[in-house]
């Protein structure tokens, strides 16, 4: 029986098996892997047939701390990793990444403003979550520790190597195997999206968020592209309307702005136009 009296039921604990399982006699059945605690076998985990169940893992393991952390809702940042602050803007590779070195003090500013009201209404609604990563990452994790509140991370493991900012809070700061799970997270708390500059990952993560909204598998939010000129340049809207491959009424979907303040406002003044 277990010594652990808040455990809500007289079943050993698993962890206590494993310990136990740790200092059997070293014999040719228990050095085998088919003698292995199945929960606690790496090698059985990772199989190919296991891939459900390590789906399975990885939605239910942020979901339990977040939930056992009460956190209700999230204002998501999707941003490019290759924007750097302003005061290394001598790094950017470009002369256009360069100029957009100012989204990131705005994204810095916007979730140091959001940080402040979450933590005025009792921390646990529109909690800032980014990717976890550098650039437009960073400065939304850095704009809520300015702030004195928390904020989410989702890193995900890539070829290269790479770590989270030093601003996510510790806690909340979480590692995806799949980019499909990691990008459910993103949005089964999200009260609004913001989505500044930024490459493949965020042009994929903006127009999956964007199709589940017009196709009503979610519900209609704020949805905020930080930097009309960019966007304009890169995506020709009103041409995918003109052909037809979208209605006039998916441009609604969206809405642009500059500054923290003006997305502020919008956050303010928005109302569901479906």
């Amino acid at each position: 029986m277990t010594q652990d009296d808040s455990r809500k039921h007289p079943l050993r604990d698993s962890t206590q098996d494993i310990r136990a399982a740790d200092r059997i006699p070293d014999t040719p059945q228990t050095r085998s892997p088919a003698y292995r605690l199945a929960f606690a076998d790496q090698e059985f985990l990772t199989r190919e047939e296991l891939r459900p169940v390590r789906l399975q893992l990885e939605l239910l393991k942020p979901q339990m701390l977040l939930d056992e952390w009460g956190i209700n809702s999230t204002i998501v940042m999707f941003g490019g990793a290759r924007i750097p602050a302003p005061e290394q803007a001598d790094t950017a590779r470009t002369e256009t990444l360069r100029g957009l070195t100012r989204y990131y003090d705005e994204a810095r500013e916007f979730a140091r403003i959001m940080t402040l009201r979450s933590k005025a209404s009792g921390g646990t609604d529109g909690v800032i979550v980014t990717g976890g990563g550098p650039g437009v990452m960073e400065a939304g994790n850095r704009g809520a520790d300015e702030a004195g509140g928390v904020s989410i991370g989702l890193n995900i493991v890539l070829p290269h190597e790479q770590a989270p900012n030093e601003f996510v809070t510790p806690e909340l700061s979480f590692n995806f195997h799949y980019f499909a799970i990691r990008k459910m997270h993103f949005l089964m708390r999200a009260q609004a999206i913001c989505v500044f500059p930024g490459g493949f990952g965020t042009l994929d993560e903006m127009f999956e968020s964007l199709t589940l909204i017009q196709t009503r598998r979610m519900k209609p939010l704020p949805f905020l592209l930080f930097g009309k000129e960019f966007w304009e340049k890169i995506i020709d809207w009103k041409a995918l309307a003109e052909a037809g491959v979208i209605s006039d009424s998916d441009l609604s979907l969206f809405q642009y702005v500059e500054t923290a303040a003006e997305a502020v406002a919008v956050l303010d003044s928005w109302q569901p136009l479906i």
